[in-house]
Formats: C-alpha cells, sequence, structure tokens
C-alpha cells in the first residue's frame, strides 16, 4: 500500500503532512509553544495533545512517550492492536518523511528489527495463548491457603503457635494473590480484555481490598519506562528517601541535596520501604477510589473488609482482627518490596534517554535463576526480563521465551543477567551501599565518578 493511500484510508487525505523526526522530537509537551505531543507509530505520526488525558491505560503511560516512536510499547501493552487503530485514525496527522529512518538516530536499528523479528517468533510459537488451567489452579491454591489460616485459628485456637501459622499462610495468600491480580492486570490470563478487566478487579478489590484501576495505571507507567526518573512512578521515592543509581546519586551530592542520610540508606532501608509500602498502598487505594468515583471497585474493597471481619471477629476479636490485619500489610508489605525491587533497584537508574525498547528493559531488569521454588516464590517475576520484554505473555510460558532473549544479547553483546535468589536480595542493599557513598563523595567534596558531572545539566 502506498503511504498517500495509506492515509487516505485511515482519514488523513492525499495531501497527507510529512514530518521529521526532528520536528516530532519537538513535541513533547514540555516548552514547546503550544504543548503539543505527538508519537510516531509504525512511521505514522499521531497529534495525542487532546487525547492524552483520556487514554485508557492512563495519561502518563502515553504522554512518556511524546516525541518519541511508540511502536515496540503498543506492540506489548495492547491486545487488539487492530481496533485501537481505527480508533486513533482521528489522531493521524501525517508520516515520517520518505528519507527518514524507521527508527530515531538514538535507538539501534539493528536491534530493534532483530527485537520485532523475536516478538513475531514468540507470537507464532503460541507464547502468549494462556493456560486457564494453569491461572484456575493458581487461584485456588490461594483461596485454599486462605481458608487455611482461617482453619489453623478455629481449630488450634489463637495462642502464639497457631497464630503465627495462620499468619504466614494468610501472608503467602496475600502474596501470591498479588500475584495473579499482576497477571490478570497485564491482560495475560483472557484473551479478551474485558474479562481481564472483571476477574482482576475481583482479586485485586475482594482478596486484597485494593484498587486495580489504580496498580493499573500506576504499573503501566513503571513497563512503559522502568527505572527512568520523572517517568517510571517505582523510583519516585528518590529523592526523598534515597539516593538511587550512580548517575541520580551524584546528581544529589553535587546539588547539596540531604533529604536523608543517603550513606546509611542501606541500613534504614529495612524499616522504610519493606514496612510501608503495602501499608501506603492500603490508604493511598482508598483516596484513590473516592477521588475516581469507584464505586463497584467500593463494593468489591468492603466486601474483603466485611468477610475478614466475619470469618476472623468471633476467633480475635475487633482489636485482634485490626492487628492481625495490620500484621498482614507489614509482612506482605516486606516480600512485595524484596521480591519487586531485586529486579531493578540494582539495575541503571537514569533520566530517559530515549533508548530503543529492548535496551530500555534490559537496563533496568534483571533475572533470578529458575527453580520450582523461586517460579512460585516470586510469582515467576524471577523472570523479570522476559516479563519487561512481553508484558503481556503468559508467566507459564518465560522459560519457554528466555533462550531466545538469551541469544538475542548474546548477538548484539548485551549482558543477560540472572543470579541466585539471596544474591538478588543482597544486591539491592550492595547497590543502596554504593550509590549512597557516591552521593556522599560528592556533597562533602564535589567529586562523582568520571563521566556522571553532566547529570546536574538541564533534563
Amino acid at each position: 500500500m502506498a503511504p498517500a493511500r495509506g492515509l487516505q484510508e485511515a482519514g488523513v487525505g492525499a495531501s497527507a503532512r510529512r514530518f521529521t523526526w526532528e520536528e516530532i522530537g519537538l513535541r513533547t509537551g514540555r516548552g514547546h509553544p503550544q504543548q503539543e505531543r505527538w508519537l510516531v507509530i509504525d512511521r505514522k505520526v499521531y497529534d495525542i495533545s487532546q487525547f492524552y488525558r483520556r487514554h485508557p491505560g492512563g495519561s502518563r503511560v502515553i504522554s512518556s512517550y511524546a516525541g518519541q516512536d511508540a511502536t515496540d510499547p503498543f506492540e506489548a501493552f495492547h491486545i487488539d492492536k487492530k481496533l485501537v487503530k481505527k480508533y486513533m485514525s482521528s489522531l493521524l496527522i501525517g508520516e515520517l518523511e520518505p528519507d527518514q529512518p524507521s527508527f530515531e538516530p538514538s535507538k539501534n536499528k539493528l536491534l530493534t528489527e532483530d527485537f520485532q523479528e523475536l516478538r513475531t517468533t514468540v507470537e507464532r510459537m503460541g507464547l502468549f495463548n494462556p493456560s486457564h488451567l494453569f491461572f484456575f489452579l493458581l487461584l485456588l491454591h490461594i483461596l485454599l491457603l486462605d481458608a487455611a489460616g482461617w482453619f489453623v485459628l478455629w481449630f488450634f485456637g489463637t495462642s502464639f503457635v497457631p497464630f503465627l501459622t495462620a499468619a504466614v499462610l494468610l501472608t503467602i495468600a496475600q502474596s501470591q494473590a498479588g500475584f495473579l491480580q499482576h497477571d490478570l492486570g497485564h491482560l495475560s490470563v483472557f484473551s479478551s480484555t474485558k474479562w481481564n478487566h472483571l476477574v482482576h478487579e475481583f482479586v485485586m478489590s475482594h482478596l486484597k481490598g485494593l484498587s486495580a484501576h489504580w496498580w493499573s495505571l500506576h504499573h503501566s507507567q513503571h513497563h512503559a519506562k522502568p527505572n527512568c526518573f520523572h517517568k517510571d512512578p517505582d523510583i519516585s521515592m528518590h529523592p526523598f528517601l534515597f539516593a538511587l543509581g550512580k548517575i541520580l546519586s551524584v546528581e544529589l551530592g553535587l546539588k547539596k541535596k540531604k533529604f536523608m542520610p543517603y550513606n546509611y540508606q542501606h541500613k534504614y532501608f529495612f524499616f522504610t520501604m519493606p514496612l510501608l509500602v503495602v501499608p501506603v498502598f492500603q490508604v493511598y487505594s482508598l483516596y484513590f477510589i473516592f477521588q475516581r468515583k469507584l464505586w463497584r471497585e467500593l463494593a468489591w474493597t468492603l466486601t474483603y473488609f466485611i468477610r475478614f471481619f466475619l470469618f476472623f471477629e468471633p476467633l480475635l476479636g475487633v482489636k485482634g482482627v485490626l492487628g492481625l490485619l495490620l500484621l498482614l500489610n507489614v509482612a506482605e508489605s516486606i516480600l512485595f518490596t524484596w521480591i519487586s525491587q531485586m529486579n531493578h533497584i540494582p539495575m541503571h537508574i537514569d533520566y530517559d534517554n530515549n533508548m530503543d525498547w529492548f535496551s530500555t528493559q534490559l537496563q533496568a531488569t534483571c533475572n533470578v535463576h529458575q527453580s520450582l521454588f523461586n517460579d512460585w516464590f516470586t510469582g515467576h517475576l524471577n523472570f523479570q526480563i522476559e516479563h519487561h520484554l512481553f508484558p503481556r505473555m503468559p508467566r507459564h510460558n518465560y522459560w519457554k521465551a528466555a533462550p531466545l532473549v538469551k541469544s538475542l544479547c548474546a548477538k548484539h553483546g548485551i549482558e543477560y543477567q540472572s543470579k541466585p535468589l539471596l544474591s538478588g536480595f543482597a544486591d539491592i542493599l550492595h547497590s543502596l551501599k554504593d550509590s549512597g557513598e557516591l552521593w556522599l563523595d560528592a556533597y562533602l567534596h564535589g567529586s562523582g565518578v568520571q563521566g556522571m558531572v553532566w547529570a546536574c545539566g538541564d533534563h
């Protein structure tokens, strides 16, 4: 199909406009007089200036690619791409000039082409097809763990050992429910977006008491630009709690910023994030539900607390139930933080340098060695590399994609990091200690590692 004809069928007309990457790069929504936001998908140029606030996946997700090529993230996040492009036709304003490359100069052309070929290969292998039996058994084992926690207290009483046993079972149930909602939020359990969303609400709101909509908006931003400061909300605690990454830590020091004694962050980490993340999520999630008037999610969330009180109040009393709720939140927070951060905090953290999709994900993620325990304990997030490259892929297929990803890494000289589980945990502390020392050196002496002083410039 000729370019002019393709645009004409899309509703742009025969006299379609042509653009250069330089023109598109100015439309980021920042600094441009009209605050325009443009992006490119398959060489087509879309103006999202008015649409981005209505984007179903969240305004920040799509805005993070304003002024850039968004072909690979578009492919990664959407199930029915033909339907989505149909609705996008009203945003189409033109295409790249014929002499313009398909990829921006900052991106590795050969690597991008090889990754797109890899994505086609895994699709043909059926690795995006979910096993409903697998996910049904996951849900069943979560419900059984939940029921076992109650049964222990009912049958053995509420003395210390039964109470501790029940708390462990319930914490594991909550952790595993968190991994299942993660699958549903990534649209990897059903082939229908609608069914993924409906069951996601049930698991997230009824089994965990949190907002599914809030989680999806938050987590999609992380996947769009992982470990990119100002774009990844998972590193938004920088610099209020932690100095993360070498570049940002030196920048903080050179600017004489000291919100916390970062040279001790590897020690106070134990008393901050692991203890506070889930309890804070619980409070903010309720605020989000009321703010967005998500009444169906509110109803599901209330059933979580009602069910919990109905089952455990006769055994523990009101104070005991509240104490158990707090204990479960804190215990799950510890599991969630260590499991989720072992793949990211030790990796490269920087501003958005508009790299290709494959490089962006590989520099921000690492794996933990495969084993039956590691797969179950981490909800298959030990395959963080494969998950970030293919966020819609059902987790039971990561191990099949891993050899292909390793081969592509080897071809292009990119390190494919995989480590033991305990090493992953230890690396969180090692990286916090290293970045804290870099901050202190820059703060006291105005120095930093070679090549990082540029970080104090404008970004």
